[in-house]
């Protein structure tokens, strides 16, 4: 008996890209993951991403949904909601009758955001007041370079578009911290508790207007420029939507290049290949890419998949179509494409290691989310399971099984039970992620692209 060729037939192995993929077929992985760099610089916040997609789909050949028109094969449609998320549609060569295909990603991500009533001055320095946004730790914040993105309404209605901080030139925004020499106290704190959430003020200005006849000098000399390059005043932030994200470019990482660091790959990093898969695949059925917002936050609100905006929209297309909702529903199938957390040898003691992402082994499903006893998850049926992993196999997409740390560790949750309640098999698949919900976050190049694939085959074979 050859045992090596039993351990082959028998034996559950993760396997690394690096061990399977030709120099070509890593080429691809290269050039892939250049483009990806540039969405996610394009991307900073859910509207950004909203703006980049659908830029990229008009550039190839979508066009903006019209309520009760019929589709047919072949036709690509997008429709926006309210700035925040986009639906994507390729009508495939199946009626919308027999079920569609789903690729859910959220393109919202951890932040800091500006508060209602943001500026204040203090010791002759101007500040902003911020209040986080997702699961963060509050002192990765500090001392980095910040960047500030989003809109103004005035009080007239004009909507004002606001990016400082991302050009060479411009200016960047800061968290002060504590010198060491005077952080005894500080220091004997538990991490959690060391940087408080009202410290997290970003220091915006310290120049004084010049009349002495004025209260606060800094925080007036700092809304006279705002006012002078946006038309806004301090009154404007109550209709605002600003955003502190870090201020820097996407890098590889390493020697050899082969991952990436950035801000926003949970969930961007889903959200692209979910998009190129789309554009790049000729489907057998209608097949959809919600890009979703509000997942860091619980999903809520009427830009999350907690809400009816997704399935409202299958709904009308399955109206317009002659097909009944409830039977498209039962008969589709989604990816939430969202990420995994990769295992990391310097916090071994929170993974176990046999159902842990490794990097570079390939796009991740995870069957279930939640914490604890599965809580506050949609766990996929075998059978699903089963249809997915021969899908990908016989597409040649390299897989691992996972789940997102040690049982009664941590937990963490996805769209996935969003649309797995409305009566639609659903499975959780992404990259692996090392820091993740750092301002900046570490994936392997090759896991970008195995999701790309992954997606591909997904929109090509599943029926």
């Amino acid at each position: 008996m050859d045992f090596k060729e039993l351990e082959e037939a028998l034996v559950y192995k993760k396997k690394n890209g690096f061990d399977l993929l030709s120099t070509e077929e890593l080429e691809e992985v290269w050039s892939f993951a250049e483009e990806y760099k540039a969405y996610l610089d394009a991307s900073k916040t859910e509207r950004e991403a909203v703006c980049e997609s659908e830029r990229i789909a008009l550039a190839n050949g979508f066009e903006k949904y019209q309520s009760g028109k019929k589709y047919k094969t072949g036709d690509k449609i997008y429709k926006i909601n309210r700035d925040k998320s986009i639906m994507l549609v390729r009508f495939g060569k199946k009626d919308i009758s027999e079920g569609v295909n789903i690729a859910a990603a959220h393109i919202d991500s951890p932040r800091l955001d500006l508060k209602p009533c943001p500026v204040y001055e203090s010791a002759d320095m101007a500040f902003f007041k911020t209040h986080y946004y997702g699961g963060i730790k509050k002192y990765q914040w500090t001392t980095i370079p910040l960047s500030l993105h989003g809109v103004v309404v005035k009080a007239d209605g004009e909507r004002v578009t606001v990016t400082v901080g991302e050009e060479d030139t411009d200016p960047i925004f800061y968290i002060t911290d504590l010198l060491p020499h005077l952080a005894a106290d500080q220091m004997q704190k538990t991490i959690s508790t060391a940087i408080p959430a009202e410290s997290l003020n970003v220091l915006i200005g310290s120049q004084k207007i010049e009349s002495e006849d004025v209260k606060d000098r800094v925080k007036l000399y700092a809304l006279s420029l705002l006012n002078e390059k946006y038309g806004i005043c301090e009154a404007d932030f109550i209709s605002a939507e600003l955003t502190l994200v870090p201020a820097a470019k996407a890098r590889d990482i390493g020697f050899d290049r082969s991952l990436i660091a950035a801000y926003g790959h949970d969930d961007r990093v889903c959200a692209y290949p979910a998009l190129k898969a789309l554009i790049d695949t000729v489907p057998v059925r209608t097949s959809i890419v919600c890009l979703t917002d509000k997942e860091e936050t619980g999903s809520d609100g009427n830009t999350g998949l907690n809400s009816n905006y997704l399935f409202d929209f299958i709904t009308s297309l399955a109206t317009t179509h002659g097909a009944d909702a409830l039977d498209v529903f039962e008969k589709s199938a989604c990816l939430s494409a969202d990420v995994n957390a990769a295992f990391d040898p310097d916090y071994a003691e929170v993974y176990e290691k046999n159902n842990a992402s490794l990097i570079n082994c390939g796009t991740v499903l995870t069957k279930y989310t939640g914490a604890r006893g599965k809580s506050s998850t949609s766990d996929a049926s075998a059978e699903f399971v089963g249809k997915i992993r021969r899908i990908f196999d016989n597409n040649g997409v390299i897989w691992q099984m996972a789940e997102l740390g040690k049982t009664d560790v941590g937990g963490g949750g996805t769209v996935a039970k969003y649309v797995a309640n409305r009566n639609i098999d659903t499975i959780d698949l992404g990259v692996a992620v090392l820091s993740m919900h750092a301002p900046v976050e570490a994936v392997a190049k090759i896991d970008i692209y195995e999701t790309y694939k992954a997606i591909c085959a997904f929109f090509k074979d599943y029926e």
